[in-house]
């Protein structure tokens, strides 16, 4: 059974609880290898992309089983556990949640069998399934499951799409899913695999990141390139927007199911990815050093030092000292220690804020005019704190560097923003802003300056939350959410024989 009631408490995340996270995906197909440590430490390399779950599934082509639980990688895996998930293939999922609750029930991968073969001979196939995205057309594939009479204590698009893929036991798994992943709407990377074969397969837009990689005995997908090297694989290629991989016994073989019409999010080169990822042959550090450059380009101040927002306006503040020769200082320390939690503050402590996490080397910016690079500003909350910290720590002057335009705008696609109504970039000017979170000056990149530093083409981006520009369109407001499916009463059906679902 899942930890306590397994409801996740929220924790308190004053240096960056505006842009969460989406999700990680982590696949390998490989004979001689202990495929779920190998997943196990993808995960790890991917746990900035979620923390609220983490699961993996397993196959010795006899039988999948899947273990998951609420909390981050180490927390849900121990040495024992990952010694009985024995098999050849493996999808491991690490999870923050953008459609559907924080529940057990909604840790991946999810799990679905499929009934026996219209001959009442053929074996049944099991089916896990790890997602990272968002699917715009939630409420129309959950018709289609209570049209076939597919029920489940799920509410996520996860597992509406496992249950769809599940509900066709005349075709194979890969002529499902070529079936099947043409009238999903929205951005979804998916791996994904049955007894014998591991699958991988990313909406035509690409939005979400996904790559291929190699090991000496078989094949790794993932959705950063990070933790290809993390375990070892080499770097082939990029999943391509509309195609569908099928790695088994035989080899590789690239289906396609739609014309690709790249649209990469653009928050993946400001924040999502790790430093030392690539993206369509940008390293993350290299363009995150070039906003910081093209940043301090566009509203020169005087100052005395420049500091980063750790860990993620690491990169940008460097660029923006090596462009202004002022010098690049450690004047924010960030706990790291201070993770996600089950333990809730008491309200003497929460009144700390972000002293939890982050406090100002007063040797640093004592007397000093200051630059602070972070960024992006969502509530501005976080910024608001932290200039407070600085001034009380001596700096005569505080000036608010962002490498990013104003977020106006949510994401449907795989990031829980706010609400827009919550984006203080959406009511105020930069001059109010500023004033509201008590910066000297303040100053975005433009949009412009943060295409050029992703050196792709801006028609090959999505700027959505920039600029409201949606390139997959949305549905009515009352069919589009993260809960859009919660509230729906469902039953749980019992998985066929050859697959197990082993809970914690």
């Amino acid at each position: 059974m899942p930890r306590g009631d397994g409801r996740l408490s929220h924790s308190l995340d004053p240096v960056h609880p505006g842009p969460q996270d989406e999700c990680g995906v982590f696949g390998v197909w490989a004979r001689g290898e202990d495929v779920a440590k190998l997943t196990y430490f993808g995960l790890y390399a991917l746990q900035h992309r979620g923390q609220e779950a983490a699961g993996i599934a397993v196959s010795d082509g006899t039988g999948v089983v899947v273990y998951k639980d609420l909390g981050l990688v180490a927390q849900v895996f121990d040495e024992s556990t990952l010694s009985s998930l024995r098999g050849h293939i493996a999808v491991g999922h690490a999870r923050y949640s953008t459609t559907g609750a924080s529940t057990w029930e909604n840790a991946q991968p999810t799990l679905r069998a499929t009934p026996p073969g219209p001959d009442g001979r053929s074996a049944a196939t099991t089916i896990a399934l790890a997602h990272n995205g968002n699917l715009v057309n939630t409420s129309e594939l959950a018709r289609k499951v209570a049209e076939l009479g597919l029920h489940d204590d799920e509410t996520s698009d996860t597992a509406l799409v496992t249950s769809l893929l599940a509900a066709r036991p005349d075709l194979s798994v890969e002529a499902a899913a070529l079936e099947l992943l043409p009238t999903l709407q929205g951005a979804f990377s998916f791996v994904f695999m049955d007894e014998d074969t591991l699958y991988a397969a990313r909406d035509a837009h690409g939005v979400r990141p996904l790559v291929l990689g190699r090991i000496e005995r078989g094949w790794v997908v993932a959705s950063e390139t990070a933790a290809l090297e993390t375990v070892g694989a080499s770097f082939v290629r990029e999943v391509e927007p509309g195609e569908l991989l099928s790695i088994g016994e035989d080899g590789l073989r690239s289906s396609r199911f739609a014309s690709p019409d790249p649209k990469g999010c653009l928050f993946e080169y400001v924040y999502l990815a790790r430093p030392d990822t690539t993206i369509s042959g940008r390293n993350m550090y290299s363009a995150r050093v070039a906003m910081g450059r093209a940043l301090s380009r566009q509203l020169p101040v005087e100052a005395d030092v420049v500091i980063a927002v750790p860990e993620s306006g690491i990169p940008a503040a460097i660029g923006y000292a090596e462009e202004s020769g002022i010098p690049y200082r450690v004047g924010l320390v960030k706990n790291a220690y201070v993770g996600r939690t089950f333990i809730q503050p008491s309200q003497s402590i929460r009144q700390l804020g972000i002293r939890l996490k982050l406090n100002p080397l007063r040797e640093v910016v004592r007397g000093k005019r200051v630059i602070m690079v972070d960024d992006s500003i969502v509530r501005g909350n976080t910024q608001r704190a932290q200039v407070r910290l600085l001034r009380e720590a001596g700096a005569i002057a505080v000036h608010v560097r962002i490498s990013s335009p104003p977020v106006k705008w949510p994401c449907f696609y795989g990031i829980d923003f706010a609400t827009r109504a919550e984006l203080i970039a959406n009511g105020l000017d930069v001059e109010g802003i500023r004033q509201s979170v008590g910066a000297d000056s303040l100053d975005y990149l433009s949009l412009d300056a943060l295409v050029a530093a992703t050196e792709q083409p801006k028609t090959r981006l999505c700027r959505a939350c920039f600029d409201g520009i949606y390139p997959i369109p949305l549905p009515a407001d009352d069919l589009i959410g993260k809960h859009v499916l919660e509230g729906v009463q469902r039953r749980v059906e019992p998985l066929a024989p050859n697959g197990a679902l082993v809970r914690p």
